[in-house]
C-alpha cells in the first residue's frame, strides 16, 4: 500500500514562513512537518509515496526525489478534494491519504493499518482539549465527526461540538475497493455538481474532501472510524505552529 500526500496549497495563514517554501517544510522542533509525516507513515511501513503539490512544487521535488509526484498546477482555484484526485491514477491497490500540514505519531498509522473496513477515516476524541488554545482556528471550524458503534454517521463542519465524537485529521485508508468506491463517488458528484455548490462548498472546485466524504454518507456507502486520543496537531495559523514548536513531542 501506497500513501498519498496532499501539499498543494500555499498555506497563506502561515506568512511569512511559506513566503518562499511550501508549507510543509516549515519546521517544528529539528525537522520539517513533512518529515513528521513521513516518519509516522515509515512506521507503519509506507515507505511509497505520492506527493501532491502545487505551490513550490520543485522545492518538493528537488529535496524528495524518491516520491512520486502529481502536479495540481490550479491549486489556486481548486481545493483538497480536486487535489486528492490528481492522484487517481495511483489509487487503484489502496492507499492511506494524509493532509501535508499535519503532525501525528506512527501509533496512529499502525492502528489505522489494522482497519479491515474498504474506507476508514482517523477520527481525534481529544480535538475539543487541543482546540481550548486555538484562538484564531476556533472548534466551530473543525471537520467534526460524529461516530456510532465505529461508523462514521455525519462529517462537517457545522454540526455542534458537542455532538462530535471527534474531528477528522486527516488521514484515512482506503483498501483497493475503497478506493474504487471514492474514484467513482469523485465522478459521480462532479458529473451532478457540475459548477454549481456540492455539500458546504459553494463550488464542486472548492469542496473539500470531507465534503465528499459526507456526500457518500447520505448515498449509504460506510465510513468507518479508527479513534485515536491525541497524537495529532494541525497547523493552520501561526498560533498554531508556535503551539506545535512548544508541545509537539512526536
Amino acid at each position: 500500500m501506497k500513501a498519498v500526500i496532499i501539499g498543494a496549497g500555499r498555506g497563506e495563514r502561515l506568512m511569512p514562513h511559506t513566503a518562499d517554501a511550501p508549507k510543509c517544510f516549515a519546521r517544528v522542533k529539528d525537522r520539517r512537518i513533512l518529515d513528521w509525516g513521513l516518519e509516522a507513515l515509515a512506521g507503519g511501513g509506507l515507505t511509497d509515496i505520492t506527493f501532491i503539490g502545487g505551490y513550490r512544487i520543485d522545492s518538493v521535488r528537488a529535496d524528495y526525489p524518491h516520491f512520486t509526484f502529481c502536479n495540481n498546477a490550479d491549486w489556486p482555484d481548486n481545493n483538497i478534494l480536486e487535489s486528492l484526485m490528481h492522484a487517481e491514477s495511483h489509487m487503484a491497490d489502496g492507499f492511506v491519504c494524509a493532509y501535508s500540514d499535519i503532525l501525528y505519531t506512527p501509533d496512529i498509522i499502525s492502528k489505522l493499518l489494522e482497519s479491515d473496513q474498504d474506507i476508514t477515516l482517523v477520527c481525534d476524541t481529544d480535538w475539543r482539549e487541543r482546540y481550548k488554545k486555538r484562538t484564531e482556528h476556533p472548534e466551530n471550524d473543525g471537520e467534526k465527526m460524529r461516530v456510532e458503534e465505529g461508523v462514521v454517521t455525519e462529517i462537517n463542519r457545522t454540526m455542534p461540538s458537542e455532538a462530535a465524537a471527534g474531528e477528522y485529521i486527516g488521514v484515512a485508508r482506503f483498501s483497493a475497493e475503497g478506493a474504487s468506491t471514492l474514484i467513482e463517488a469523485y465522478h459521480r458528484a462532479r458529473r451532478d455538481a457540475g459548477d454549481g455548490p456540492f455539500q458546504a462548498a459553494r463550488t464542486f472546485r472548492k469542496a473539500y474532501l470531507i465534503d465528499l466524504f459526507q456526500q457518500m454518507i447520505e448515498d449509504g456507502q460506510p465510513l468507518t472510524a479508527s479513534l485515536t486520543h491525541g497524537g495529532y496537531m494541525e497547523i493552520d495559523t501561526n498560533q498554531d505552529f508556535q503551539i506545535a514548536r512548544e508541545e509537539w513531542e512526536g
